[in-house]
């Protein structure tokens, strides 16, 4: 309404609220594509990454389960899938990201089925 003074102080319209499964789809298919690489040229893949969100505060922590294939670089897969799955949920949902925490599983070797 013009010139009537009710109109919202910017900061102060209302707020968003994200629910988890949205936290948890964003992150799994961010580490999704992280982890596709190691899978590329393979007969089989590991099960789709199982991801939990608990939010203290303010801010999302993510856990993210994934089976890796194996032979490969564990260390630079975990650390692809926590820099990625903190950016893409900070960047898609302006949510601090605390930790990203990734659980390996399992470890399945080239021609396992």
């Amino acid at each position: 309404m013009a010139g009537s003074g009710a109109a919202a102080v910017p900061g102060r319209r209302g707020r968003l609220r994200v629910a988890d499964r949205v936290y948890a789809r964003i992150a799994g298919q961010a580490a999704r594509e992280v982890l596709a690489e190691a899978w590329a040229g393979r007969s089989t893949a590991g099960a789709p990454p199982r991801v939990s969100v608990v939010r203290p505060g303010s801010t999302v922590t993510v856990r993210i389960v994934v089976e890796l294939a194996f032979p490969a670089d564990f260390a630079g897969l975990a650390r692809g899938v926590r820099e990625r799955v903190a950016e893409r949920v900070a960047g898609l949902t302006g949510t601090r990201v605390s930790e990203v925490v990734v659980v390996v599983e399992k470890l399945v070797p080239r021609g396992a089925w």
